[in-house]
């Protein structure tokens, strides 16, 4: 069993938020550049996150979104089922018809352990706070954000030679200088 997509870019989305909201309100436009998460499904995903108070909005100059809760209160699992998501790994989705009710047979053979791992999947994910997933990738953003607000132009800056006062003094005037370095002795002498 494997999470969608929908439940995946939802917890990365939150991670960020969370991350960044001290400063204020945090961007749909930031987190979707950031994450290269397209903004309309951004928009989205915030619309059920904020119908189950797990966000809130600000609108206006400077607005966007925080936590509603605090991230110690807001579990992986609360995110997931905000947007929909099936934590599901059963062939029937947990109804026990697994071949179908046509069929009259009911339960399959492994329903019991397809139900027993939603049961531990749930568990687990209720377990981890978005405050936990914070933690872990605080280190991780900070070095990543102090990268990405250097300028361009000084990391590629290398020192350039200084040139002899005659070139100065030519380049000044806007000779041609010659691309030998005959020439340029002999300028020099």
């Amino acid at each position: 069993m494997r999470l969608t997509t929908k439940g995946r870019f939802a917890v990365t989305a939150m991670i960020d938020l969370a991350l960044r909201e001290s400063h204020g309100p945090v961007t749909l436009a930031g987190i979707s550049q950031r994450q290269n998460i397209s903004l309309s499904y951004l928009e989205q995903l915030f619309g059920k996150l904020r119908r189950f108070d797990i966000v809130e909005s600000t609108r206006g100059p400077g607005g966007g979104y925080t936590l509603a809760r605090r991230a110690e209160q807001v579990s992986v699992a609360d995110i997931i089922i905000a947007v929909d998501e099936p934590l599901d790994a059963t062939q029937c989705g947990g109804k026990g018809n697994c071949h179908g009710e046509e069929e009259g047979r009911g339960r399959c053979m492994t329903h019991d352990l397809w139900s027993n791992l939603n049961q531990k999947m749930v568990e687990y994910l209720s377990s981890v706070s978005l405050a936990d997933l914070v933690k872990q990738q605080e280190g991780r953003v900070l070095i990543h954000d102090m990268r990405e607000s250097k300028p361009k132009a000084d990391t590629q800056k290398v020192a350039k030679p200084t040139a002899p006062a005659v070139a100065k003094k030519e380049v000044e005037t806007k000779k041609p200088l010659a691309n030998s370095v005959f020439t340029f002795a002999q300028q020099i002498n």
